[in-house]
């Protein structure tokens, strides 16, 4: 089969963009924070653990990690797309730890 002919490109106009519809699915695609945060039950070494289990992250970084929500209160521990961060909430959950998602704003 042979197709003749050039392709064009849709033209993109500021009206495309700023059209509410739109916006909405731009932001739908702006990636979230994974936030853990601090509680008066589980030992440092355990969140230390959960970290490294969860996301293979080195002993280093997540006992970096782990101070900074001994010390802030929370700490950001993973920023992607909203399906991706839902369920690293849900398994920090399983584990005992106090975490939520927040968008990134756009």
């Amino acid at each position: 089969m042979e197709i003749s002919g050039s392709v064009v490109a849709p033209e993109t106009t500021h009206q495309d963009i700023s059209d509410s519809d739109t916006w909405t699915e731009l932001k739908r695609d702006l990636p979230w924070n994974v936030v853990v945060w601090d509680d008066p039950i589980n030992l440092m070494v355990y969140v230390t653990y959960v970290f490294q289990k969860l996301f293979n992250f080195s002993k280093e970084k997540a006992h970096r990690l782990m101070m900074e929500v001994h010390t802030t209160g929370k700490a950001i521990v993973a920023t992607e797309p909203r399906e991706k961060a839902e369920l690293d909430v849900m398994r920090l959950h399983s584990h005992g730890l106090w975490a939520t998602m927040e968008q990134l704003d756009g």
